[in-house]
């Protein structure tokens, strides 16, 4: 091991156990910024399963809104 590696281990040691997870989250970023991929794999989503269906209300909302607003009584 070499000096540099036991100094940051002795660091890390001293690290309070609730600061622990600000500590990581900088690993992580620095090992994105070297290069070392993170072992979890994103799952792909499809997101066409958000899209709806076109309806006529959706088709001529502008007409839809006119007519709400020309039939309100106040």
């Amino acid at each position: 091991m070499t000096a540099i590696r036991q100094e940051a281990i002795q660091m890390l040691e001293k690290v309070p156990e609730d600061k622990l997870s600000f500590v990581m989250q900088i690993m992580q970023g620095v090992n994105g910024l070297i290069g070392i991929a993170d072992t979890k794999e994103k799952e792909d989503i499809d997101l066409n399963q958000f899209v709806m269906a076109p309806t006529d209300r959706g088709q001529n909302a502008d007409k839809y809104v006119r007519e709400s607003r020309d039939n309100d009584r106040f």
